[in-house]
């Protein structure tokens, strides 16, 4: 697992290595021997010296002005949620002594309220743990119970992947959305435990972790191929519950829809 202990550095290192000159309009002559920009052209669109860039990357210098910051944003073509990322980052935080695993429990009003929803619905936590799932949720897919988590579920399981029709855009937006989750609290032993273990039995985790990709876990549209009724197009909504980082996540088809008339007849098979 890579050390996350410069991740200013590690972030704007990826991510320029992921714009190529044409983006930026810098004319390209010969041969380049490095993937995206390079830190001087970095540096000069961002109107700081090479130098600073540089110490940046590495890691020597961890302060940098939020001014400096929203300028290499801009050079990288970040979007808002990746922008508001490398201001956490750069705004630093002080070092901690290593903190001992914290078990997340749901408050018992949120467990109830997830119990008697008559739609898919379960809690996880920062880290994309199962805290709870209603017997509808698990019926869309097993692994929605608690104790599962659902980041090691996408990518180490085959029946979690073929759920799964976009699945590699599903695993991108799920490791850009942990990534976001997570912020700047790499410590936290749940974090170093399950990006360890993702880095060592998936080649494809350990390439988007690499990306350093951001995105805001927010609603979408959520297409599934459920081996028992077939394709559903379900809206997930995401609701902040109990503690920080907790989060009540409901699935929901539209009114009138097949996919509404195929999770009734998975709820009718619970009764």
């Amino acid at each position: 697992m890579r050390d996350e202990s410069n991740l200013l550095g590690d972030y704007v290192r990826a991510r320029r290595e992921l714009v190529t000159p044409e983006q930026v309009g810098i004319p390209v002559t010969g041969v380049r021997r490095v993937p995206g920009l390079r830190r001087e052209e970095v540096a000069m669109l961002a109107g700081i010296s090479a130098d600073y860039y540089l110490r940046l990357e590495q890691g020597r210098d961890r302060n940098p002005s939020a001014q400096v910051l929203e300028s290499l944003a801009r050079v990288l073509r970040l979007d808002d949620d990746a922008t508001a990322y490398l201001l956490r980052l750069g705004a630093g935080k002080p070092r901690r002594r290593p903190r001992r695993p914290v078990r997340e429990t749901v408050p018992p009003g949120v467990a109830k309220l997830v119990a008697t929803l008559p739609l898919p619905a379960y809690v996880e936590g920062r880290y994309f743990d199962v805290l709870a799932a209603n017997s509808l949720a698990t019926a869309l897919s097993p692994r929605l119970v608690a104790g599962a988590n659902r980041l090691r579920d996408v990518f180490l399981d085959p029946a979690e992947q073929a759920l799964f029709p976009d699945w590699e855009d599903a695993a991108a937006g799920m490791v850009a959305g942990f990534r976001e989750s997570v912020g700047t609290d790499t410590d936290d032993p749940r974090f170093v435990e399950l990006v360890g273990e993702l880095s060592l039995a998936s080649p494809r985790f350990s390439r988007l972790w690499a990306r350093h990709d951001v995105v805001a876990c927010e609603g979408a549209s959520k297409h599934l191929d459920h081996p028992q009724v077939g394709g559903l197009r379900l809206n997930r909504e995401r609701l902040g519950v109990g503690t920080a980082g907790q989060t009540l996540v409901v699935l929901h088809p539209d009114p009138g829809t097949d996919s509404a008339e195929k999770l009734a007849l998975l709820a009718s098979a619970l009764r």
